[in-house]
């Protein structure tokens, strides 16, 4: 954020109005109030939402609305850093888990490798995996948005479309990174043994698998970039 802040240094410098606004303050007395609030009843999503909207409002506050303006991006991307709820993850993680699981069957099966589910649970001829709540690929889905936005800004092509299908991309090549990585490590603790699918070699295998999705991501740039839509002009020809 502070990066992004950076870059647009020259357009802060000829923002045309540098006074505070009191709506800005405003804002900051809500945001504080409601992290007292959040704070005091032990909410700590609500408290750290509320640490990005008092800076907002603080800017907002001391600089002006335009000085704002151009801060909006870097200043909402600080809200990537605040953890998603256990209560959102717990509802949303057990059916990608079992989702997962059930695809991951299938793509096992397609190998002519002998395996059984049951529930997140899968059993094969040697050993058995249980795809964790760390595999149900949320937290890939997360991390691959904020990516993708990051990715949407810095391409300066002018077309919203383009930049809002990049970022709903995001989570079909999560959830698909997360289904291969996990039909992987079937068909390898078969192969050799459930020690493959523990330790080292799986939290590297979610290392690959998650550069791996963001490789696509670059493709999905690349392949936006030659699309092109036909303006009014070009129609009436």
């Amino acid at each position: 954020s502070l990066y992004f802040g950076w870059t647009n240094r020259e357009e802060l410098k000829s923002s045309d109005n540098t006074r505070g606004s009191f709506w800005g303050g405003v804002v900051l007395t809500l945001c504080l109030t409601l992290y007292l609030i959040c704070y005091i009843g032990g909410v700590a999503f609500g408290a750290r939402l509320m640490i990005v909207g008092s800076l907002t409002g603080l800017i907002w506050n001391c600089f002006g609305w335009s000085f704002l303006r151009v801060l909006t991006f870097p200043l909402g991307f600080l809200f990537f850093m605040v953890p998603i709820p256990d209560t959102f993850l717990n509802i949303v993680s057990f059916p990608l888990q079992l989702q997962a699981t059930e695809i991951s069957t299938w793509v096992i099966s397609l190998f002519s490798i002998p395996v059984y589910r049951e529930g997140n649970m899968l059993y094969l001829a040697q050993t058995q995996l249980a795809v964790a709540e760390a595999c149900s690929g949320i937290r890939s889905v997360v991390s691959l948005i904020m990516l993708s936005i990051l990715l949407a800004y810095l391409t300066n092509n002018g077309n919203w479309w383009k930049k809002i299908v990049l970022v709903l991309c995001a989570i079909p090549v999560a959830l698909v990174a997360n289904i291969f990585r996990v039909s992987c490590t079937g068909i390898l603790a078969h192969l050799y043994g459930d020690q493959v699918a523990r330790g080292f070699l799986h939290d590297f295998s979610g290392v690959v698998v998650f550069v791996f999705g963001f490789a696509i991501m670059f493709v999905l740039v690349r392949l936006l970039s030659l699309m092109t839509v036909p303006s009014a002009r070009d129609k009436s020809i």
